[in-house]
């Protein structure tokens, strides 16, 4: 049962009608994925669900995008701080959630998407529900990587800079770690993490959160300067812009491999899809062997 089943079910959620029976896969999130903490009280968690079928293909309601009333599409459900005071023993925990429609959370997938790749390769043990559908996504997670990743994790990395430099004032944890250590080492680690995650899919196409932890550690406990963390950045990127020329990794996903395994997702889930989705290259080659024929005829 999934996490925000058993939350609906005990009433502190009220999420879409449909979400709780239909999510495939939820996994946790945050600094306890990437090993810097095992401290279960604030649970981050990320999955993704199958909506209902006329969702995904419109037209079977005789919907015509683009005209008259449109559905409402359903791509995420999220929300945070829900307090759930009998978890942990009866300690108390507090959940943010965030659960993707399953085309959606693909799209940032293939996009290569920090957050949503790093959602497929979490430790086992973080893993708190999977159906057949969600295993089937996680055991072929390599297919989502490409060289487009160096991209996205670079700009990820520079806007942890960013906060990290920034004059305005903290506030909440973040006002006791700069007072602490002279500047915020949240964002410090997440620019090492960045940069370290990238590094392994350019040159081995897997990732491992966990590999650096002890890294990732020394920079919250404070043990390095803002200075030293700009000039890792500064030097890694160098390095990884040259790793990205070299990189064996294919330049852009391959869509066709990542919308059959969508496919194969959804018809596992619904059943044949043979109403929703045609068949383009069969229908080109049907109409190709009609032409054929035509012109044997002599018309």
């Amino acid at each position: 049962m999934s996490t925000v089943q058993k939350l609906t079910e005990r009433g502190l959620v009220k999420p879409p009608k449909f979400l709780p029976h239909n999510i495939q896969y939820e996994t946790i999130m945050g600094s306890v994925a990437y090993g810097t903490s095992n401290d279960l009280s604030d649970s981050d968690i990320y999955g993704f669900c199958i909506p209902e079928k006329e969702t995904l293909f419109p037209h079977l309601s005789g919907e015509i995008p683009g005209f008259g009333q449109q559905i409402e599409r359903f791509e995420q459900w999220q929300i945070h701080h829900v307090l759930d005071k009998s978890a942990g023993a009866g300690k108390g925990r507090t959940y943010d959630l965030t659960i993707y429609n399953i085309v959606k959370y693909f799209q940032l997938c293939m996009e290569n998407n920090p957050n949503m790749i790093d959602s497929l390769f979490t430790p086992r043990t973080c893993v708190l529900h999977s159906t057949q559908i969600g295993n089937m996504v996680r055991e072929n997670r390599r297919l989502f990587l490409h060289k487009g990743a160096w991209h996205k994790f670079k700009g990820y990395a520079y806007s942890q800079i960013h906060k990290m430099n920034s004059k305005d004032a903290p506030v909440g944890k973040r006002k006791a770690l700069v007072e602490e250590f002279g500047y915020d080492v949240k964002y410090a680690y997440h620019v090492v993490r960045l940069l370290d995650e990238v590094e392994q899919i350019l040159m081995e196409g897997d990732i491992d959160l966990q590999r650096n932890r002890e890294q990732l550690k020394s920079i919250r406990r404070g043990e390095w300067t803002q200075a030293g963390v700009l000039s890792h950045f500064e030097r890694k990127e160098r390095d990884l812009e040259t790793l990205y020329t070299n990189s064996k990794l294919p330049p852009a996903p391959d869509e066709g491999k990542i919308k059959q395994l969508l496919l194969d997702c959804l018809e596992h889930h619904y059943g044949s899809l043979s109403d929703c989705v045609v068949n383009v290259d069969a229908a080109a080659d049907a109409l190709r062997r009609i032409r054929a024929i035509i012109a044997q005829a002599g018309y």
